[in-house]
């Protein structure tokens, strides 16, 4: 049995990491990503198949090059970090290595020679098309399956080196028996070397589905644990806010009897323009929001607090009573951490009058419709149709919105980020009315 034909090789590394680009969101798409991945295909066929006589000892160059090119793919192509890439690109060369010897295997179970007649050489094409595309359906099914959204997880340093040891041992024990034929663990005869190959390259792929899935289990639950620290501050604050309101709403109902009273007794004019000052003075603590939701105005009395320190204008149109069937930390994580994010980016814009925050509830059929939209300067990165930080609070910002998306979901809704015109910004939230 001679090797694998290059060329086979080359398909199977290229098929390896087009499905993790395809599986990973937030990747290049459309026109520009079929002009790379060809461009790819054709660069990486060729290398491999010109490189096909070497010497043993330019063979390891050779792959750790063509190892090299995945690497970049993957992490251009699918806008991976350099970790992330690192990571999947050991899981790609594994699950290439694991197609190509599979599918030779049973090129010769059913072909027997590598000498074909042309009739023959068409079907064993074919026979290679249907084993990658099984092979490959089969790796992106269990990626979805182990990974679910998490196809998009970020990863460690410890995470990248276990996943390269792991790739490392498995090309090593898989390749053994062609490079090393004197050793207690090479096989000898050429169906059994290619056994080797295949079922240690099958080890090293489920090594590296259970490391992924334990993984992705310990970030699900690091993830959950803090949208839910992110929700409990919200709701704080929201207490902190009701409290506020609480002591504002007896000072001012107070104050204003007093003043009733004296002014009632009061005989020198001066004494009156002095409550009357005072009077002024008092409205500036009147509530000024009365939605209908307690939760929500609490949390509106905090933010327009914010929104005057930071010189910002903010509006709202509101119907809180719809709000009435959401729990109230549902209530706090949505609207705290939408208007904390608008409230962080138009806080930094230079002009002030273009420091503008709007808001809109209301009923649209059988559905609450929320939007805040505010005035963006530059575009805001989109990542499947979410925003991302890039900044240092990333991962803090992240989950910010992370536990929007929660509270949405739970009650079977859609959130929406999206550039209107030349410089807004929208988000918009649609939930199916429920039973109080």
């Amino acid at each position: 049995m001679p090797d694998i034909p290059r060329f086979s090789t080359a398909l199977a590394e290229w098929c390896a990491c087009m499905m993790y680009c395809l599986i990973l969101p937030g990747g290049i798409r459309g026109k520009k990503m079929a002009a790379w991945s060809a461009l790819f295909l054709f660069v990486l066929t060729a290398f491999l198949v010109m490189t096909d006589d070497v010497s043993r000892l330019l063979w390891l160059p050779c792959m750790l090059a063509a190892f090299a090119s995945m690497f970049a793919f993957i992490r251009y192509i699918g806008r991976q970090n350099l970790i992330n890439a690192v990571y999947y690109t050991m899981r790609a060369i594994i699950l290439a290595e694991f197609a190509a010897s599979l599918e030779w295997q049973l090129h010769f179970f059913f072909f027997g020679t590598p000498v074909l007649t042309p009739a023959l050489f068409c079907l064993s094409i074919v026979h290679m098309l249907i084993v990658y595309a099984a092979v490959f359906s089969a790796a992106a099914f269990v990626e979805k399956s182990i990974g679910g959204e998490g196809a998009a997880q970020s990863y460690g340093t410890q995470d990248a080196l276990a996943a390269a040891l792991v790739a490392a041992g498995t090309f090593a024990f898989s390749n053994l028996s062609f490079l090393m034929h004197n050793t207690p663990f090479s096989a000898t005869v050429d169906r059994d070397i290619f056994m080797v190959r295949t079922l240690a390259d099958l080890g090293g792929l489920m090594i590296l589905y259970a490391f992924q899935s334990r993984t992705g289990k310990l970030q699900a639950e690091r993830e959950l644990e803090r949208i839910q620290t992110v929700m409990a501050s919200q709701y704080e604050n929201y207490r902190n806010y009701q409290e506020s309101i609480d002591l504002i709403n007896f000072k001012y109902h107070d104050l204003k009897h007093q003043l009733a009273g004296l002014r009632s007794t009061a005989d020198p004019k001066q004494r009156s323009d002095a409550l009357e000052a005072m009077e002024k003075e008092l409205e500036e603590y009147r509530p000024e929001q009365q939605t209908g939701s307690l939760v929500l105005d609490a949390i509106l009395a905090g933010k327009t607090a914010q929104c005057k320190k930071n010189g910002i204008s903010l509006t709202c149109v509101a119907d809180g009573s719809l709000l009435s069937f959401m729990h109230v930390s549902d209530v706090c994580s949505i609207f705290g951490n939408a208007l904390d994010n608008a409230i962080e980016y138009t806080s930094l814009l230079d002009d002030p009058h273009k420091r503008m925050i709007h808001m809109k509830v209301a009923g649209k059929k059988n559905f609450l419709f929320i939007e805040i939209s505010n005035y963006c300067e530059n575009e805001i990165p989109l990542r499947d149709g979410m925003p991302y930080s890039t900044g240092r609070d990333g991962r803090i910002h992240g989950y910010g919105v992370k536990s929007m998306q929660y509270a949405v979901r739970k009650y079977g809704g859609t959130i929406q980020y999206a550039h209107e015109g030349k410089h807004l910004f929208v988000l918009r939230i649609l939930i199916p009315m429920q039973p109080k």
